[in-house]
């Protein structure tokens, strides 16, 4: 069975208004207290129903939020977010948090241009504490709320929910020291639904966990040790049971690395026991200090095909519920499959290539790879920054590390980049997926700073393939040429135009496509297809145009440009970059230090963040799809 009562036709769901009664007599998030463990566990299907109905229309990440429905719903039974506060790691499971605080009739907008957001979003309701999208940064912020809190005298709680996966990011591990020395009072949810950070030992750990919950035995605990160290016998007799306690809780308990950083322990955990975790929830709120709650749960719970395909599952497009297959699913190649591919063909010929990822494995388009090439491929959780300077111990070493890595999270280890690879100019290879906008995920994942973040490091050579065959020729080309940082930006998707590769792939020069009029479209990557697309709707107006390639965005092409300002041609540069410290501003330097008298306008993103959006509506907003370039260049014109 897909899922209990859950074999039905849209119509059916459309039609049925009391396949939803208990969701729609919420009115207000504390509603959920006033609910029977039986009604909480009826609205826990409920919820499940409608995540597969809405998510399999809009796309979106469906196996996490699955999986945390009754670890959602037991916040709410428990604390008052009206005055407490919850802070998601990452965010991409909130869906359960948003349909409880009152967002439940926007899903069908959900990740959608003017739409709710697939994250937390402060400006979209009272209820999302703080803006999130990256992983491992929640027990940092909670901590820092907490604080405020005790430094003003207020009485709440604040809750911080991390995955598992989260935890592999050092800036997790920073926070839960600083928690566990400060002391300071915070809840901490780990949610684990995939890597074991502690095994279940069954009987003796539930025990241990119910004794530690038990308000009674915290009672006794302290009463004990505070008579025995009255006196110097007492004090030697308490330290000899401290180190019995601890030798036994090194033995059976599974969260002893939390207790000896500071933290009061609790689970592991059933994530899908309502009646469990509030109990555990609640005993947390009365306890001093840092604590950490271990909910085991099942990502895509109730869900088959989530469940067993939890990746597919993750971030989906719209899918079919009856199959779980993706509707409408471009045949098309995919910057990231050409990657992949190329990958495995470099990887037979040079023993030396390696891959790197953090966590994004399937994403980057490495899955054969890692099967393949077992030895020389290396996921190191979700940790960019160590992924970057294990990379340049490898380059240093002699071999070739390719770091695969979606634009937006390889920003998390920029003094890495800077500091350990480009100061030392080694060879190290960054193959920059989802460079420019990404569209739904919103804000947090755009990919339009690596360009201005990347250029101002000496050593550092920036290509932008126009297509897949380029990819897979830079590739190539960085991974033989072997003398510094190289960094292979390239768009989420597949090319929207069929077009020509460059034949050969050179640092420092440029392709020029078309060479006839007075202006001159200097693109980048992705923008090199709306610059063509533009050029031939300005034909059809009788007005011709230059377009240029600039694949080899740093080094530039000074050779070109210097031909360009003698021809005083206008010159417009268009990249999927902000452009604040972007391509366009480095060209407009270059030309400002030689004899050009002509105009220079550069197109890119401006100075603010993207919303969440299907691309193409994004690229005509910001005026870099190819209608707006007509138009802009007809004004010039005219």
């Amino acid at each position: 069975m897909i899922m209990e009562s859950m074999i039905y036709s849209h119509s059916v769901v459309k039609e049925d208004k009391k396949m939803y009664d208990l969701l729609n007599s919420l009115e207000a998030p504390e509603d959920v207290k006033k609910m029977s463990l039986s009604e909480l566990g009826e609205l826990s299907k409920e919820i499940r129903m409608f995540l597969l109905e809405k998510v399999s229309k809009t796309g979106g990440h469906l196996a996490s939020n699955l999986g945390v429905v009754e670890l959602t719903i037991s916040l709410y039974n428990v604390f008052d977010f009206k005055k407490d506060k919850l802070i998601w790691d990452v965010g991409h499971q909130a869906y359960v948090h948003k349909i409880l605080t009152g967002r439940k009739d926007e899903f069908d907008n959900l990740r959608k241009y003017n739409g709710i957001s697939g994250f937390p979003k402060p400006e979209e309701s009272a209820y999302d504490f703080f803006k999130t999208g990256h992983s491992s940064t929640s027990i940092s912020a909670a901590l820092g709320m907490a604080r405020a809190r005790d430094l003003r005298g207020e009485k709440s709680h604040v809750v911080a929910v991390i995955g598992d996966g989260a935890m592999t990011g050092g800036m997790a591990w920073e926070a839960l020291n600083d928690a566990g020395f400060s002391k300071t009072k915070v809840i901490i949810i780990l949610n684990d639904n995939q890597m074991s950070i502690g095994k279940n030992v069954g009987g003796m750990s539930t025990y241990l966990s119910k004794m530690r919950i038990d308000p009674s035995y915290n009672k006794i605990k302290s009463d004990f040790k505070a008579t025995l160290e009255k006196s110097n016998i007492g004090r030697g007799v308490a330290n000899g049971l401290d180190k019995i306690k601890d030798s036994i809780k090194q033995f059976f308990v599974p969260g002893m690395v939390f207790e000896e950083i500071g933290l009061k322990y609790f689970g592991p955990i059933d994530g899908h026991n309502v009646k469990e975790l509030s109990k555990v929830m609640d005993m947390a709120k009365k306890m001093k200090g840092p604590v950490i709650i271990h909910a085991i749960t099942k990502k895509g719970k109730g869900y088959s095909y989530a469940e067993k395909n939890p990746n597919k599952f993750h971030g989906v497009s719209p899918f079919e519920i009856y199959t779980g297959e993706v509707i409408k699913k471009s045949e098309a190649e995919t910057y990231s499959q050409a990657f992949g591919d190329e990958m495995m063909k470099l990887a037979e010929k040079h023993k030396n290539l390696v891959a790197i990822t953090a966590a994004m494995r399937d994403g980057t388009g490495l899955t054969e790879f890692s099967a393949k090439f077992r030895r020389r491929f290396f996921d190191v959780g979700i940790a960019e920054q160590h992924a970057v300077t294990l990379a340049a111990g490898m380059a240093m070493s002699g071999l070739t590390p390719v770091f695969a890595v979606y634009s937006t999270f390889l920003q998390r280890a920029y003094d890495q980049i800077l500091h350990d690879v480009c100061t030392q100019n080694l060879p190290v290879i960054f193959a920059i997926d989802r460079a420019g906008i990404v569209g739904e995920d919103g804000e947090t994942h755009q990919g339009v700073f690596d360009i201005s973040y990347l250029y101002p490091m000496p050593n550092m050579v920036i290509l932008a393939p126009k297509c897949t065959d380029e990819l897979r020729k830079m590739l190539d080309w960085a991974v033989n040429y072997g003398k510094c940082p190289v960094a292979i930006r390239y768009p989420k998707g597949s090319e929207d135009i069929k077009m020509n590769s460059i034949s050969e792939v050179v640092a420092g020069k440029w392709e020029e496509i078309y060479g006839s009029g007075d202006i001159a479209i200097v693109a980048v990557g992705k923008m090199v297809a709306s610059a063509i697309a533009a050029r031939e709707k300005l034909l059809k107006l009788g007005v011709e145009i230059s377009v240029i390639s600039a694949y080899s965005v740093k080094p530039m092409d000074t050779e070109m440009l210097n031909n360009l300002a003698k021809s005083k041609k206008m010159i417009i540069t268009l990249e999927d970059n902000s452009a604040l410290g972007g391509f366009g501003s480095y060209v407009l330097n270059y030309l400002n230090n030689i004899d050009y008298n002509g105009k220079v306008i550069n197109n890119g993103f401006k100075d603010e963040f993207i919303q969440q959006g299907e691309c193409s509506i994004l690229y005509k907003l910001y005026g870099l799809d190819a209608e707006s370039i007509v138009s802009q260049i007809v004004g010039l014109l005219d």
